[in-house]
């Protein structure tokens, strides 16, 4: 089964998610490269594109960042709301509903990611957009599912061929004159499967920073 990634979808994917409160620790940590962009880089200003229920935008500001998070669903929004006003946050979170396909934040940010997000564009063009919002010393990063049978099996769906990219695709996109990549391959996580079983998913990992 394919999926179109539009707002019904995604609307429906977040109402029938668990609540934050009631699903698996696992399922509600930030993955570890947004944790280790938190801990590596000086607070900022940075944009989640893609944001979901929020869990990445609110590691970053944790740890002191002010952060837009900007996603397509109202209903994962809510959830990111709640979260948000459960925890301190050092730094900041804004909210915005916004459909990344047409949607432009009118300014640039010191970091710019995306984490396993699918906005209904082919993904690579979806990247190629995002770049531009990265502002001059910034770092961009991008995560998404390297999209094997076990990763598709253990989330539930199976993009269509448009949403699948390797890191060497993502990389190539990033012109040397301009950007530094420091991370552009398939790397691993592990977590918790809805059936209780652990399970080791493979991710596209792609950080680079933007030339002053």
């Amino acid at each position: 089964m394919t999926h179109s990634f539009d707002k019904d979808y995604w609307e429906q994917h977040w109402h029938e998610a668990p609540e934050t409160a009631t699903a698996a620790p696992e399922a509600t940590l930030p993955n570890p490269y947004v944790q280790r962009i938190a801990r590596e880089l000086s607070p900022g200003t940075a944009l989640d594109a893609g944001c979901g229920t929020g869990t990445e935008a609110l590691e970053l500001a944790a740890h002191g960042w002010n952060v837009t998070g900007a996603d397509l669903s109202s209903t994962a929004l809510e959830t990111a709301a709640r979260q948000a006003a459960n925890r301190p946050l050092p730094g900041s979170v804004t909210w915005i509903e916004a459909d990344l396909v047409s949607w432009e934040p009118g300014r640039r940010f010191e970091l710019v990611m995306t984490n396993y997000a699918h906005p209904a564009m082919p993904q690579l063009a979806f990247y190629q957009r995002i770049m531009d919002w990265v502002a001059p010393g910034g770092t961009l990063l991008i995560v998404g599912h390297a999209h094997d049978p076990a990763a598709m099996t253990a989330h539930g769906h199976h993009p269509p061929d448009e949403a699948t990219v390797t890191a060497e695709d993502v990389a190539a996109l990033l012109d040397p004159a301009e950007w530094t990549i420091t991370i552009a391959d398939r790397q691993s996580r592990t977590l918790t499967a809805p059936d209780g079983q652990t399970v080791t998913l493979p991710d596209v990992v792609v950080s680079a920073t933007r030339r002053n």
